[in-house]
């Protein structure tokens, strides 16, 4: 098993966007009160006093929409300030992030990853759903703010689905070609879509690889991240293509992670609910930070074989949050 060192911290369950893949139309979310969100000084004390000290040092910021969070720059800085912090990234959908890039900038973060599923605003509408039909625009506003601030790797997440954006894998590989961007070929996957997904299904990563070796060829690349994408490069691009396989590649005994949600569940798998441990609870009702070091020590201890039942039994666990309550 890899080093665990890895948390991906959700800082609010709720999202501005709807995605077909992600948090389905009409389905009845119940989000957490924002007095059960684990507190700016709640989550500083957490890392200082429990993950920092077992070892945790590379950390990244996700949802729902961590731009919807009021404090989120403040957060920023904190945990980009913390002794013993050597990496911090933010997953976010972009929307807002014209306006605040340059203030994360200067709170200290230095990488994105940036959902964009489609470069049709029509297309990309009927994924991301909701009013309006400006999203496309403002969310390439939002990258092209963090391009020009000097964000680095700057990461391009595509989640794959059959017969909605799968035609478009070859455009969006292209974007890879005249800048240093990192688009990254995501297998689409059933948490909380299940209709969805039995309807349309998925496509698998060496199906994209072939399509976009047919048009360029490819060759082994590289960029800075903590994820399990496998990286390739089509010869003599700037950027690079990732494909994550969580769906024709098990890649549980590479789990380098730990998720934190927003109101304050440490679980140490994405697709199971095993284990998952209640640290907010107690912390409020003033249990000492080294007893929860303890507990976060046992689930550690506990996380390989964890990993190992899921990767035995093949399927994809069980669970009662979508994937925008998780945080990805």
């Amino acid at each position: 098993m890899p080093t665990i060192d890895y948390l991906r911290i959700s800082l609010i369950d709720r999202c501005n966007f709807q995605c077909q893949y992600c948090m389905p139309e009409g389905a009845d979310l119940q989000y957490v009160r924002q007095q059960d969100w684990l507190t700016r000084h709640e989550l500083r004390q957490l890392l200082e006093q429990v993950f920092i000290p077992l070892g945790f040092s590379r950390f990244r910021l996700t949802g729902g929409e961590p731009l919807v969070r009021p404090d989120v720059v403040e957060i920023v800085e904190d945990i980009a300030h913390l002794p013993g912090t050597q990496d911090l990234a933010m997953t976010t959908n972009a929307f807002l992030l014209s306006k605040l890039a340059s203030a994360l900038w200067q709170a200290g973060l230095r990488r994105l990853n940036i959902s964009l599923d489609s470069l049709d605003p029509t297309v990309f509408q009927q994924i991301v759903g909701g009013p309006g039909r400006s999203r496309w625009h403002q969310v390439w506003a939002g990258i092209q703010a963090a391009h020009q601030i000097g964000f680095s790797p700057l990461k391009l997440n595509v989640v794959v689905i059959p017969g909605v954006n799968d035609h478009e894998v070859l455009d969006l590989a292209a974007l890879t070609l005249d800048r240093q961007w990192h688009v990254r070929f995501i297998e689409f996957m059933p948490i909380g879509n299940d209709s969805l997904f039995q309807d349309r299904g998925w496509v698998d990563s060496a199906t994209l690889r072939q399509r976009i070796r047919e048009r360029w060829g490819l060759e082994a690349g590289h960029v800075l991240g903590n994820g399990p994408a496998d990286v390739f490069q089509i010869p003599g691009a700037q950027g690079t293509l990732g494909f994550i396989s969580q769906m024709s590649e098990c890649f549980c005994d590479r789990c380098n992670r730990m998720r934190l949600s927003a109101d304050g569940w440490l679980r140490p798998c994405l697709l199971n609910e095993t284990g998952q441990l209640d640290l907010k609870t107690p912390l409020r009702q003033g249990q000492s930070l080294v007893d929860l070091k303890a507990q976060v020590e046992q689930l550690l201890a506990a996380k390989p074989d964890i990993n190992f039942k899921m990767r035995e039994s093949g399927t994809t666990g069980a669970y009662s949050r979508t994937m925008s309550q998780i945080g990805g």
